[in-house]
């Protein structure tokens, strides 16, 4: 009996001294915040801030100069492509028109007196040649019956006739050649008539308005100082979203490439395309203006308003990954330690690719599911064994 008593206390004894040691043991590792090695699509964007442009803009101008005598739109107004602006009141071109007219009159009369000229000298050249050709075949056949004095004068007015069939032809000539210049005159000033009504290039809307009934309107094609435009028309439906780019980015904008689209000022998101980039850094800004074309057909945007631009520079699917916390410095290679199966401390040597705010892409150095150290390694090192902790 004391035997068994004697047993059960030291067994007892053993039993109850053993966990302590091991819970002392335990108690005096470290406690160390890991993460585990993951494989995630890793995104690296770049934030622009933006600002919509009218897809197409143009002050209208008059190409002849006037006065303002109907106006048909105001600001506001949306007008197609074709549609009455505004129409000019020019006085003096009336004036020319008329003079212009009766100029290519006066031409074709002195056409028509030409072709007259000509043909009365044909007849009197075919009258003076048949004359010549008969004294020539008598003097051949007879020598003796004609003079020779008037064969040689019947051969001068045979030439005399040619040379002023030759004048008439160059009368009329010049004849039609006047009624030419004429027909071009009075067209120029027809062209200069039609441009009394301007007309809108393309749909959109008139964002401003210059002048007003009565106003004289100098041709657009006078000094900037003197020359005042009808209106501006903006195509709307239709919106370029201008982004600066900077130095660093260039290289991966291409056209095509995807930019999301925030505007804060109609709580909206979209998705668009790069359309155009003018491919030349801006010395100023060391910027490249980057268009997205922006379809505006609900007329939500206007231009004027901001937009941030969310621009992917980098995408890797599925990439080996770390936090960034687990990471000192930004360099390609770093040495970083990984807790073992054992909870032991191992130092790694790893090759870095792609980061982004929150993690880094592991290329080399660790697999899947491997637990890494994050924050401060201050007093731990290899071979030392640890509890770790995954961090949230």
């Amino acid at each position: 009996m004391r035997a068994i008593l004697l047993i059960l206390c030291v067994g007892g004894l053993w039993s109850c001294t053993r966990p302590k040691a091991a819970v002392q043991a335990d108690s005096n590792m470290p406690s160390v915040a890991v993460a585990r090695v993951e494989r995630q699509d890793l995104q690296r964007d770049l934030v622009l801030s933006a600002e919509f442009r009218p897809y197409e803009e143009v002050d209208l101008h008059a190409k002849v100069a006037g006065y303002l005598k109907e106006i048909r739109v105001d600001v506001g107004d949306r007008v197609q492509a074709g549609q009455l602006i505004a129409t000019l009141e020019v006085p003096e071109m009336v004036d020319e028109s008329a003079q212009a007219e009766a100029t290519r009159k006066r031409s074709e009369a002195e056409l028509v007196h030409a072709q007259g000229e000509l043909s009365r000298a044909q007849s009197a050249h075919e009258a003076a040649h048949l004359n010549y050709q008969r004294l020539d075949d008598v003097i051949k056949v007879r020598p003796g019956l004609v003079a020779r004095q008037e064969i040689d004068n019947a051969l001068a007015k045979d030439r005399e006739s040619e040379a002023q069939v030759d004048s008439a032809k160059a009368a009329v000539t010049a004849a039609e050649q006047q009624i030419r210049v004429a027909q071009a005159s009075e067209q120029r000033i027809h062209t200069l008539q039609a441009y009394e009504r301007i007309t809108a290039p393309f749909a959109g809307v008139i964002s401003k308005r210059y002048a007003d009934p009565g106003a004289m309107i100098q041709a657009g094609t006078s000094s900037s100082s003197q020359a005042m435009p009808l209106v501006r028309l903006s195509e709307i439906a239709r919106l370029r979203l201008v982004l600066p780019v900077p130095e660093s980015a260039v290289p991966r904008i291409r056209v095509g490439s995807p930019i999301g689209i925030r505007v804060s000022a109609v709580n909206r998101e979209f998705q668009g395309k790069v359309s155009r980039f003018s491919d030349r850094l801006q010395s100023t800004t060391r910027t490249m203006d980057t268009e997205v074309d922006v379809d505006n057909s609900r007329g939500d945007l206007a231009p004027g308003m901001f937009a941030e631009a969310l621009v992917t520079l980098d995408r890797h699917n599925a990439a080996l990954s770390i936090p960034v916390q687990a990471v000192a410095g930004a360099e390609d290679k770093a040495t970083l330690l990984v807790v073992d199966a054992q909870n032991q401390l191992v130092q790694r040597e790893v090759h870095l690719g792609l980061e982004t705010p929150e993690r880094r892409e592991v290329l080399s150095g660790l697999e899947q599911g491997d637990l890494v150290v994050v924050g401060k390694a201050a007093g731990l090192h290899p071979g030392l064994r640890v509890r770790p902790q995954e961090a949230k």
